[in-house]
């Protein structure tokens, strides 16, 4: 039996949470705690919201004891958060009603540098910016909480802005906005709220905040390897593959948790991934933490060797060109996502002979920093749905998001980690970047080398990360004979005194 196994009593409620564990919780992360039952709560996955917006409207209208004032929730979904057929009633309301119409919706801005006026559009609901105008008191009211990135997500009021003459046209006005995040981000309070907590209890809490009840897996190593797929949530660029029977949950992980990665599903265009040429606007690649790119053996945008240029650029130092000399920095993780058969899923044999041909050249493949096996995750099923008081989707995916712009724990990874002579500086990289992101998931407490013990982290991120990195270097040697044969160096952990 695997020395991680969680053996239960036949009596016990497999959903059941520790009294004293769940006081402690409450007690450390007070308002971002939540009650989650994605079972009970299906009338909310029934409009279609993420999880982080679903979790925003449950912490609102559910009791101390993780009732849900259905009733409540709906309306308040109905009223505030239209679907997409909905828009045409709202214009009438607006313009021919003459209303003014609040509504949660992802907002984008754009500032016109020849004519100096700004803009925005609501790109859920095809409103673009050629028929809005933003007043100018509006925005001097939110310019702040409208540039904190590319879209957000927020309560915007709308209104219409009648056309003044026979030669101009009428526009939908912004009004007002608020900001959808309903609290401040503080890191330092989540940094020292690991603390109060073992691993493997640490370990329950993050699966719990993405949706997955740590009670239905059997053992850690089966729970860590679902937490592989957060690593580029909270590293910045870093580039990951992952293949693996279908209905395993990746999709779902990578496309509806965080607000700041992308899930590419089907079919995208050079223009929306990369750059537009036309309107002279960086892609999805530029604006988020990480583009997931899914069913990759069938993506016909794999074969656009400009995509192909792109993405290695962007994989090798964060940059591209496109368009006339225009120069892009990415901080984003490329994550590249397919279903193979089963008689290919051995990391000793060559797994990508159906991928697109990029994945059939080293050069492509080295800058791809760590492969998952995503065979070993089990397939999902209603015991891996989260079922029981959990932090709020919204609140973690934003620390994450803080904790990619801390350097601080790649400055500890580079104390404790002791390169061998002649390392390849890609393997080194790949593994430290990997290192960075384990250290910053499970031990986000850690503020110097002295503080995490020595074998924790070669358990945890350092052993991890290098077997993450082997399998990309087994399939190298598989799909070129030079490459074959060379491995990753065997990287140590050095002691550092206090």
């Amino acid at each position: 039996m695997d020395e991680n196994t969680i053996v239960l009593s036949k009596d016990e409620n497999p959903n059941a949470q520790d009294p004293a564990l769940l006081q402690r919780f409450k007690d450390a992360f007070d308002a971002m705690v939540v009650y989650k039952d994605l079972n009970q709560n299906n009338f909310i996955s029934s409009f279609k919201l993420p999880s982080f917006m679903r979790d925003f409207i449950l912490k609102n209208f559910q009791d101390d004891d993780g009732v849900v004032d259905v009733e409540g929730a709906g309306d308040f979904i109905r009223r505030f958060i239209p679907k997409k057929e909905d828009w045409k009633s709202i214009q009438n309301r607006i313009i021919n009603n003459g209303e003014t119409v609040k509504i949660l919706a992802k907002i984008s801005v754009d500032i016109n540098i020849g004519t100096g006026e700004t803009t925005f559009s609501l790109p859920d609901y095809g409103l673009s910016s050629n028929n809005t105008a933003i007043p100018w008191d509006v925005w001097n009211d939110c310019s702040d909480g409208l540039l904190k990135s590319e879209e957000n997500w927020g309560v915007v009021e709308l209104g219409y802005q009648y056309p003044s003459d026979a030669k101009t046209k009428g526009k939908i006005k912004l009004l007002g906005y608020e900001d959808f995040c309903p609290y401040e981000v503080d890191l330092e309070e989540y940094q020292a709220a690991r603390e109060l907590f073992s691993l493997d209890e640490w370990i329950d809490i993050v699966l719990g905040a993405v949706d997955y009840n740590a009670q239905g897996y059997g053992s850690r190593t089966q729970k860590l390897n679902v937490l592989q797929r957060l690593l580029p949530f909270v590293e910045k660029r870093l580039n990951l593959m992952e293949l693996a029977p279908a209905g395993t949950g990746k999709s779902y992980l990578f496309g509806q948790v965080s607000r700041y990665g992308w899930l590419v599903s089907g079919k995208v265009t050079r223009a929306k991934l990369i750059y537009d040429v036309g309107k002279k606007q960086d892609g999805i690649v530029a604006l988020r933490d990480y583009v997931a790119l899914d069913e990759i053996r069938e993506a016909a945008y794999m074969k656009d060797e400009e995509i192909q240029a792109a993405l290695q650029a962007i994989m090798e130092n964060g940059k591209y060109r496109a368009g006339d000399n225009h120069e892009v920095n990415v901080d984003a993780g490329i994550i590249f996502l397919g279903n193979i058969q089963s008689d290919v899923m051995n990391e000793y044999s060559n797994m990508l002979m159906e991928l697109p041909r990029p994945f059939h050249q080293t050069q492509f493949l080295d800058r791809i920093h760590g492969f998952i096996k995503g065979w070993e995750l089990p397939r999902m099923n209603e015991d891996l749905k989260v079922c029981g008081w959990a932090l709020n989707s919204e609140y973690f995916s934003s620390i994450l998001h803080e904790l990619r712009d801390d350097p601080s724990y790649r400055a500890i990874v580079d104390a404790l980690v002791d390169v061998p002579p002649k390392a390849d500086t890609r393997d080194t990289e790949a593994i430290k970047r990997i290192s960075t992101a384990y250290l910053k998931l499970l031990f986000p407490h850690v503020r110097r080398p002295q503080d995490i013990a020595p074998w924790d982290f070669r358990k945890y991120c350092l052993l991890p990360a290098m077997n993450m990195r082997a399998i990309i270097r087994v399939q190298m040697g598989l799909i070129d004979e030079k490459e074959a044969g060379k491995t990753v160096p065997s990287f140590s952990v050095r002691e550092c005194n206090a």
